[in-house]
This record gives C-alpha cells, sequence and structure tokens, in this order.
C-alpha cells in the first residue's frame, strides 16, 4: 500500500473525489466545510453566549449521535479518517473538536495514524472534547496536545483504558477501565506546551486518587497555567485524597492563576479531605461544586463554615447539592455567613426536600443571619450579599419549609443591594434610638438627617412577589409617616442635649432652615 504521510495528502487535496473517501452526503458535506474553510459550521454555545465559531464531532458509528446533522462526522466503512485528519488539521477557522469513542483499532492502524497526524498540523482548534477514547486514541492524543500551543478547552472523561492503554501510559496492568494516578499524571504531563493558553481543562470520571491528584497538581505548578479559569474533578475517587486536596489547596495559594471554578462534583470528599481543601479553595475560588459528595458531615461544615468567615474568602457561589446538610450543618454554614462579604448564592437543591434534610428550624438560622433584628446595629451588621440559599430554578416557598421573611431579605439583596442595609433597617425599626449618639452633642445630627436622606429611596423600592410577574413595594410607608422619623430624630437630640441647642441655637437653626433637612 502507498504510503500516506502529510506529503501524500498534501500532493492529492486538488483532485481528491470526496464521495471516494466518505459514507454519506453528510460526512462529505462535513468535509467540503473543512476544505472551503467555510463559516457555516454550527456554532458552541455556552450558557446562551457563542463560544467557538466552527464546531464539529466525530464519532463511531452505533453511537448516542442522530445521523444527518451536519456537524457530526458519524464514522462508518468507507470514511477514510486519514483525509477527515488532513483536512481538520489545514483548517484555520476550526474552534471545537469533539471526538467520541472512536472505531476501535488497538493497533493504531494507517488511518488513525494519518488522523492524529493531521489533527496535530492544526493551529486553529481552541475547545476538544474527549469520551470513551480508548488506549491508542488517549496515547495519541497526548502527542497531539504537546503541539497544540492555542487550546483553551480541554475536557476529556469517562476515558476507559484497557491493559495496553494503561502499560503504555506507564499505569499498572492491573488498573483496567480507567487512566487512573500515573495516566493522568503522564496525560498532565502532555499539557506542559499548553499552559499559559488554556482555560478549561475538565479530567472527570477518569478514576483519579490521591496520588494522581498530586502528580496533576505536580504538573499544572510547572505549567504556568495562569490562564486556568475552570478545573472540573468531577466524579472522581478522593475518598482518601487528604494529601492531594491539600496539595491542591496549596497549589491554589501559591500559583499565580485566576480560577474562577472549582468542580468536585461527586468525588467521595471525606471531612478530612474538605479540611484539608478548604483554605485554598474559599480564599482562590468564585465558585465550588461539592455536590453530592455524601460522606461530608457537619464535622466537615464547620471548616467550611470557619473559611467562609474569613475575609480572604473571595467564594461567590457554593454548590452543595444533594447533600444530607441537616439542621446541624444549616446551622454552621449560616454562622459562616454572618461576616461573608463575597458569597452571593448558597446552592441546596435536591429532587425532595429530605434529600438535603433540612427543617424549618434548620432554614430560621439564615432569617437572622440576614437581617439580626435585635438592635439597629446589628441589622446594618448583617448578611446583604447573599442573594440565593437555591438552585434558581426552584421555588423556595413552594420545595421547602422556609419563612416568607427569608425569601424577602434574599430577594430584597439580589433587587436592591445598595440600598439592603438601610431597608432592612427601616422595615424592622420604626424608631431608632440617638441615645448612644448624644455623648458626641449636636455633631452627629447631621448625619443622622443625612442617613434618613439617603435611605428615602427605600421608600419607593419594590421587589418581585412569590416568582410572579407582580411587584410590592418594600415600605408601606406614606412621605408624611416617613418624615415623622426624621422630626422624631431631631426631637431626640433637642430632648437628650437641651444646653447645647441653646447655645448653639442661632448657628443650629441656620442649618436646620438652610436645607439641612
Amino acid at each position: 500500500m502507498e504510503s500516506r504521510d502529510y506529503d501524500y495528502f498534501e500532493a492529492n487535496a486538488a483532485d481528491v473525489i470526496l464521495e471516494d473517501i466518505t459514507s454519506s452526503k453528510y460526512n462529505r458535506q462535513i468535509l467540503q466545510q473543512l476544505r472551503d474553510d467555510d463559516l457555516a459550521l454550527i456554532s458552541y454555545y455556552r450558557g446562551g453566549h457563542e463560544m467557538f465559531n466552527n464546531r464539529i464531532t466525530v464519532c463511531r458509528e452505533g453511537g448516542v449521535y442522530v445521523s444527518g446533522s451536519r456537524h457530526i462526522f458519524i464514522i462508518s466503512e468507507g470514511d477514510d479518517l486519514g483525509w477527515l485528519g488532513y483536512f481538520i488539521g489545514r483548517s484555520v477557522t476550526l474552534q471545537c473538536l469533539c471526538i467520541r469513542e472512536l472505531p476501535a483499532d488497538e493497533g493504531g492502524g494507517q488511518q488513525m495514524n494519518a488522523f492524529f497526524d493531521g489533527l496535530a498540523r492544526n493551529q486553529s482548534i481552541q475547545r476538544v472534547e474527549v469520551n470513551k477514547l480508548g488506549d491508542y486514541g488517549s496515547i495519541a492524543l497526548l502527542m497531539v496536545l504537546s503541539r497544540w500551543s492555542q487550546l483553551e478547552e480541554l475536557i476529556y472523561c469517562n476515558n476507559n483504558l484497557g491493559p495496553n492503554g494503561c502499560s503504555a501510559l506507564g499505569l499498572c496492568s492491573n488498573q483496567e477501565n480507567n487512566i487512573g494516578d500515573d495516566g493522568v499524571a503522564a496525560f498532565a504531563h502532555g499539557l506542559r506546551g499548553n499552559g499559559t493558553s488554556l482555560k478549561t481543562l475538565g479530567l472527570g470520571d477518569i478514576s483519579i486518587g490521591n496520588e494522581g491528584l498530586s502528580a496533576l497538581v505536580a504538573a499544572l505548578s510547572n505549567s504556568n497555567c495562569s490562564s486556568l479559569e475552570i478545573l472540573d474533578l468531577s466524579e472522581n475517587d478522593f475518598s482518601l485524597a487528604a494529601a492531594g486536596l491539600r496539595s491542591l489547596s496549596d497549589w491554589l495559594q501559591t500559583a499565580v492563576l485566576n480560577l474562577n471554578q472549582l468542580r468536585l462534583r461527586e468525588c467521595d470528599i471525606n471531612d478530612e479531605g474538605l479540611q484539608a481543601l478548604c483554605v485554598g479553595a474559599t480564599n482562590h475560588c468564585k465558585d465550588l461544586d461539592l455536590s453530592e459528595n455524601d460522606s461530608i458531615t457537619p464535622l466537615g461544615l464547620r471548616y467550611l463554615s470557619t473559611s467562609l468567615q474569613s475575609v480572604s474568602c473571595r467564594l461567590e457561589n457554593l454548590y452543595l447539592c444533594f447533600m444530607n446538610i441537616g439542621d446541624d450543618g444549616a446551622e454552621l454554614l449560616a454562622r459562616g455567613l454572618i461576616s461573608n462579604k463575597s458569597l452571593r448564592c448558597l446552592h441546596f437543591r435536591g429532587e425532595y426536600e429530605d434529600d438535603i434534610s433540612i427543617t424549618r428550624a434548620g432554614w430560621s438560622t439564615f432569617s437572622a443571619v440576614l437581617c439580626d433584628t435585635s438592635s439597629a446595629n446589628n441589622t446594618y451588621l448583617s448578611n446583604h450579599t447573599v442573594q440565593g440559599l437555591w438552585n434558581e430554578y426552584h421555588h423556595a416557598d413552594e420545595d421547602f419549609d422556609i419563612d416568607e421573611e427569608i425569601v424577602l431579605y434574599l430577594r430584597l439583596n439580589k433587587e436592591h443591594p445598595q440600598y439592603a442595609a438601610r431597608c432592612k433597617i427601616l422595615m424592622n425599626h420604626t424608631h431608632l434610638d440617638m441615645v448612644p449618639f448624644l455623648r458626641w452633642g449636636l455633631k452627629c445630627l447631621p448625619l443622622a438627617v443625612g442617613w434618613f436622606e439617603s435611605a428615602k429611596p427605600c421608600t419607593t423600592l419594590s421587589i418581585y412577589e412569590n416568582y410572579s410577574e407582580y411587584r410590592r413595594r418594600l415600605l408601606d410607608e406614606s412621605e408624611e409617616v416617613y418624615q415623622s422619623r426624621v422630626l422624631t430624630v431631631l426631637y431626640e437630640f433637642v430632648r437628650g442635649v437641651p444646653k447645647e441647642v441653646l447655645e448653639r441655637s442661632d448657628s443650629w437653626l441656620s442649618w436646620l432652615y438652610g436645607g439641612g433637612i
């Protein structure tokens, strides 16, 4: 058979007949689009926003994808993978490539070799998603990744390897059906050339353990991943990975990066592992997903609560979905929010209320955190940052036994954060005691009156009610009633320091009638 290296494809590209190297009209259309480098391929969207202009998916026949889609190349008899790899390699507009379970070819074969050799020459692909790639594919992909300096996102999940693949990646032969610790170390080593460009790294469900996690962290430390924004290690087994999680925490604290999301969903993390992870994760990530780690008890949540109280905490979203939080856990987490100024949403979610085991008593602990009504000062010091305690698609008042005032305060924090503290004070303290301020005499009077002026917009604010299109007023208070509050403050100062009022009556009255209120 004629040797088919890159020079072969380059020499025959102008004359090749697409019908001769494809099995269907849909595959021919994809090759035509790749050869022409047009912009007709389906865009890749995330969160409702277009992320990449061009995307194709390559998968074996019999996969889960439906034939006929204009961006899915389904490999069947008659398809030449060498040409597919060549056209992908020469494309300058293709940005997203998904590989879903290539045909079995343990020895690699000429077509598979040519396919990956073509991929390695591409300099435009920014996102790669790989699933069930197998032995040869995973090994070949390592060589490709080392040459892709432009890669921004790599999702490598659920890639089962047999003994041959494990051996090639340096694994013990008895670690079948996973990539394992040594494998992830080799894989991370292959990412060294992508360090400065890589923004998203997903290594979910590939049986990483303690040693693999430590090896991954070491590789990332040596790769200068300063651009990394999302790290997803979900569905690996970290039940005995306290040391690995500690190395991850240490790396987060010392590395020069701006990690936005750390996903550790369903990793069997226990209390010891959470203690090792907490400081680095809460102080250096915006989103932390610990959902479905059922081994975490109130002891572990206590460590998390302490980290949330730190002034260094920068966490904005904490996901604890489908976990047996319980009332004790809810109280600990509520305590962590007392002085927290960064967290926007604490995501509790379950198909049923029993999935998180928080009763009305547990939810009530959040009420005092959101608005401590014991004094006006404590109300001011309450949490005005948290905007949600559940998944945004849940109706808390329907799904959970929660006091309406909790829902009210959360909506207030979300819709009117700049007025939240002042609104809560006016809503819960009809009379503000001025006695503590009388020690400074009339010096505090302009400040007190000025506070009421700054809080006056609260009388016109409204929020959505009961997840409907209708809005309700926060303060059902007339202009006259509000003005009486100001006059009450003036009266208390006059009554409290009458001598100073008489001594400074001329200047004080001049300020008063000159527009002081």
